[in-house]
């Protein structure tokens, strides 16, 4: 690679940034070109920077899910021209989610970061690896798109472990109403 790929950090915590900047900066393609502590930094960084790919962390400050802003507000400034990957402790399928619509190309926990290397040079060349952190979330997320709301809804009751009676009755509806719904379910995901 000629060029090497320029590389935004964006993380609050200590630890993390003092590992992520050493082991980037023993790759010969990857060069940081900066750490930004807070949203605001994250965001003002990509005005006066030239860079390729951000990592950013969720929860800069407290428990506020600022990198989930800080990610929308640059990708609605870059369009996709700066990649952006999610590196986060945090593995819960709504935030998974929240990161892509807000503009993230892929979704790393922490506990995966040696990960990061490869899903850097992934952004970097628009390559669609989405890390195993992320793509079960999505799969099943585009899977449970084709069912209606009250089929979503059984199906989420039925994955708690609800009986068909208990589901019934939770959502006010006959018994073979919900035995239909679970019928639709599977035809439409098998």
């Amino acid at each position: 690679m000629d060029q090497r790929i320029k590389v935004l950090l964006v993380e609050d915590d200590p630890f993390w940034r003092e590992t992520l900047v050493n082991d980037l900066n023993q790759e010969n393609d990857i060069e940081m070109v900066g750490i930004a502590l807070t949203q605001e930094e994250a965001v003002a960084a990509v005005h006066t920077q030239d860079i390729d790919v951000i990592l950013m962390d969720i929860n800069l400050t407290g428990n506020h899910l600022d990198g989930l802003e800080a990610t929308r507000e640059i990708s609605r400034y870059q369009k996709g021209q700066i990649k952006i990957i999610m590196l986060t402790s945090f593995y819960e399928k709504d935030i998974i989610l929240d990161s892509f619509r807000k503009g993230a190309v892929n979704y790393i926990t922490k506990h995966n970061y040696q990960d990061i290397v490869n899903a850097i040079r992934d952004a970097y060349t628009n390559e669609a690896n989405i890390h195993s952190d992320a793509a079960g979330v999505l799969r099943n997320e585009i899977q449970l798109s084709v069912l209606t709301p009250m089929e979503r809804e059984v199906y989420e009751l039925k994955k708690q472990g609800l009986n068909k009676t208990q589901i019934a009755e939770r959502l006010f509806k006959s018994i073979n109403t919900i035995k239909s719904q679970i019928r639709s379910i599977r035809n439409k995901l098998m």
